[in-house]
This record gives C-alpha cells, structure tokens and sequence, in this order.
C-alpha cells in the first residue's frame, strides 16, 4: 500500500524518491513556502471579506445583516462541508496536482465574486470560492507534514498557521485601500496571487503520491452541509421570525435530524466520511473540542469589530482596517517568538489556557471600555490582546492536532479540525448577528454590541474545559 510517509525525508535530508519531479527538487522549506499561498489566500481573503461588508451592504441596499450575513457563512458551511470530503478525496491522488486544482478554482471563483451583481450571485461564487479553499488546505497540510521528519513536523505547521496569520494582518489595512476604488477590488487581488501560485506550484512541487484508500460518501458530505447550514439560518432568523415560529423551530429540528444521520452514518457505515476512531486520539478530540468555542469567538469578533467602526462611528474602511491590523499582525509575531519556547517551557496546555485567557480579554476590553465616542485606542487595545491570544491558541491547537495522528490520517484528521473550525465560525458569526439584530438607535446598537461581546466571552472561555481534560498530560512538541 502506498503511503504519504513515501514523500518524507532520506536519511541524508534530501526528499525521498516519491517526491521528485523531472524538473527539479524541491526542499522542505521550498515546500512551505509555496504551500503557505493557499493559507494565505484564505485568510487574506476572509478578513478583506469582513472589513468590506458595510460597502457591499451599501451597494446592494441591504439594510441589515440578515441576508448579507450568509457572504460569511455560506462561504464558511462549505468550506466546513466539503475540507474533509476533499481531504478523504485526495488522499488517493496526488497531492501537488490537487493543490494546484484547489488554488486554480479559488482564483477564477474570486474572479466571479468580483463580477458579482447581487447577494445571491456574491453568495453562489463565494461558495464556489469556499471549494477551492476545501481543496487548498487539506493538500497543502498535507504536502507540508509530508515534507518534514516527524520531529520538525510541529513547528512547520506553526509557522504554515503563522504566515496565515501574517496575511490576515494584511488584509484588513488592503482591504481599507482597495475599497477607495470598489468592493469588487477585494476579490480582483486574489487572482494575480493565484496565478503566481500555480505558476511557481507547477514547476517546483514535489510528487506526493496518494494511498489506497475509501472513496468519502458524497451523501454524507450533503447531510453534514444541510444540518450546518440550517443550524446557521436558524440562528440567523431568530430576531426577525422569533424563538417560538415554525421556520426557526423547522430549521432546528432540520438540522438536528439531517446531523443525527450524519453521526450515524459515522458511526456505523465500512467506509466513514468521517472515521469515529479519530476522536480516540485523546489530543486530537481535545484540540477539536477547544477550537469549536474559540472559532465561534473568533468569527463573531472578526464581524463585530469591523461593523461596530464603520457604522457606529462612520469610520472608513481603510481606518476600520488600520486599527484591526495590530491583531492580526501579532498572530505570527507571537507564534514563532513566544508559542514554540513556552509549549517546550510548559506544555501545550498552559500556553492554551493563556491564549483563550488573552483573547477573552481583549474582548472584554471593547465590551467595557468601547462607547458612542470614537476610539482608536480603545480598538487596538482589544485587539493586541486578542492577537496575542490567538498566536498563542490557533497554531498551538493545530500542532497537538497534527502531531498526534499517524501520517495516513493527516489529511483527513486536518479536513476534521478545520471542519469543526469553519462550521463554528459560521455559527459565531450567525449568533452574533442574531444578538446585534437590527438596532435603529446609536444606544441600542451599543447595548446589542456589548451583549454580544459578554456572550463570545462566555463562550470562549467553554475551551477551558477540554484543555484541561484532554491536552493537559499532551506530550510537548
């Protein structure tokens, strides 16, 4: 049987033979760097995303978020939905040409959103969007832990997450500058990346081979997207069709029917979309536990900041974007100076704890010090804290989780955790339009805020609990 171990290094730190290609070589290294693009891309292009949505509100006449909401989640459900389809899908095949597919489809779908005439049309290509990054991610991850020896493994994916998180500080202050132009300039700048990326791509990636393995079940893929997404309407409708209506009590009880069959289509079918076994990985149940309430935060923090700046305040997008950069900016900076030296110091598990402690707090920052009155300080406040808390949980989460799992499970166990990951920022992002509602007055609007911000508090701090229970006594790495 073939395996992904066949592309991991000799003993004389040159790829083994499953990794060559006619015309050259491509070093570990050399493999990072062209892989991290398809992180970058995603995560460029989500927190672009987030900055421009009071413009393209503006331009399409949305007067609240309801409708204009489902940009975000339509793009994270199937970006959930399909990581571990196209995970379990490309572990048969190649891993360099299924990259280059995932990042040639992300390129000409943002093509397509920035030709976008409606909500609709903008939701459909930002799906199609989501497909490429589905298939970007689980091959690049993979690609990546192929490339290095195992010991190297851990910190090679914290710098993959680190140099994600260095183009999502990008992205807010492009997205400011792009948006003097038009909202459609978000989408344009992905394509001439994209097309570097294959480029460079096609002649230095290496060959990595798939293995036997089962062919994922597209209908399972459909139960898991159909329970997700109508979990998110459900939350999303709340305020406007209220608790108790038959279509928010229809969407609930949808969703727990269409995801009761998903579980146990897991549970009992030969060939699993999603193997029950990966959860007996003690570290990775407890990574995947962590990040469900800290992607949920992180969603709703992502939207709140940039909406409570350009609509509360009449900041522009360009301003807004300036004063969200410091945070992510420190993702990296944290990351690869601080995480790697306190994990080896004092476990993952305390650097985790310290991470969701620093995020909480830089959302009760805003919750108690933000007001009608503008602040800049008052946002980068918030905002180191919550870069420092995320440089520290996000690429700490995903080494416990890589780390723990044989090479044959990488890209399927990767496809899980970032499932859970974007599914919960959906479900963040869908409660906290939910709280905020559609507020008429500057007072209201800033009572819903601070309501939503306590309740990511609460929520983040929920990742605690797995922490404790199940990462505590994690080997360091």
């Amino acid at each position: 049987m073939k395996n992904i171990v066949t592309a991991a290094q000799d003993a004389g730190g040159r790829p083994a033979v499953g990794m060559r290609r006619a015309s050259g070589l491509a070093t570990p290294n050399q493999v990072l760097a062209i892989v991290c693009v398809g992180i970058c891309l995603a995560n460029l292009d989500l927190f672009i995303v987030n900055v421009a949505m009071p413009d393209i509100a503006k331009d399409f006449g949305q007067r609240d978020m309801q409708d204009l909401s489902w940009v975000l989640n339509g793009y994270a459900i199937v970006y959930a939905a399909l990581l571990v389809f196209f995970g379990r899908l490309v572990e048969r095949h190649r891993r360099d040409l299924s990259f280059l597919v995932g990042v040639g489809l992300f390129t000409l779908a943002s093509a397509a959103c920035a030709a976008a005439q409606g909500v609709w049309s903008l939701v459909a290509f930002r799906m199609l969007q989501a497909a490429g990054a589905a298939l970007m991610t689980p091959t690049s991850l993979g690609l990546l832990l192929a490339s290095f020896p195992p010991e190297r493994r851990g910190s090679a994916v914290r710098t993959w997450t680190a140099i994600g998180g260095l183009a999502a500080a990008i992205g807010p202050v492009a997205g400011g500058l792009l948006l003097t132009v038009n909202w459609h300039w978000i989408f344009i700048v992905n394509v001439p990346i994209g097309l570097v990326a294959i480029w460079f791509g096609w002649r230095m990636l290496p060959h990595v081979e798939g293995h036997d393995a089962g062919r994922p079940d597209p209908g399972a893929a459909l139960l898991v997207t159909g329970g997700i997404a109508l979990l998110t309407l459900a939350i999303v409708k709340i305020d406007e069709w209220g608790w108790r209506s038959a279509g928010v009590l229809g969407a609930f009880a949808a969703s727990l029917v269409l995801l009761a069959a998903f579980a146990r289509h897991c549970r009992t079918s030969a060939d699993p979309f999603v193997d029950p076994k990966l959860f007996g990985v003690r570290p990775f149940l407890g990574a995947t536990l962590v990040m469900g309430p800290f992607s949920m935060a992180f969603g709703a923090m992502l939207l709140s900041v940039a909406l409570w700046a350009q609509t509360a305040w009449g900041w522009s997008a360009l301003r807004a974007g300036l004063a969200i950069a410091p945070g992510p900016l420190l993702v990296p900076l944290v990351s690869l100076t601080v995480a790697g030296r306190a994990i080896e110091r004092f476990g993952h598990a305390a650097v985790i704890t310290a991470g969701l402690l620093l995020f909480s707090a830089g959302i009760v920052a805003w919750a108690l010090g933000l007001d009608a009155t503008p602040s800049a300080w008052g946002v980068v406040r918030g905002m180191v804290l919550i870069g420092a808390g995320v440089g520290l949980t996000y690429p700490t989460l995903m080494g416990v989780a890589a780390g723990s799992l044989p090479p044959s499970w990488f890209s399927t166990g990767s496809g899980v955790i970032n499932m859970v990951r974007q599914a919960s920022l959906a479900i963040g992002v869908a409660a906290f339009v939910a709280i905020v509602g559609a507020p008429t007055t500057l007072t209201d609007r800033l009572h819903a805020f601070r309501e939503g911000w306590w309740v990511m508090v609460a929520i983040s701090l929920l990742g605690l609990v797995p922490t404790y229970a199940m990462i505590r006594k994690t080997r360091r790495a």
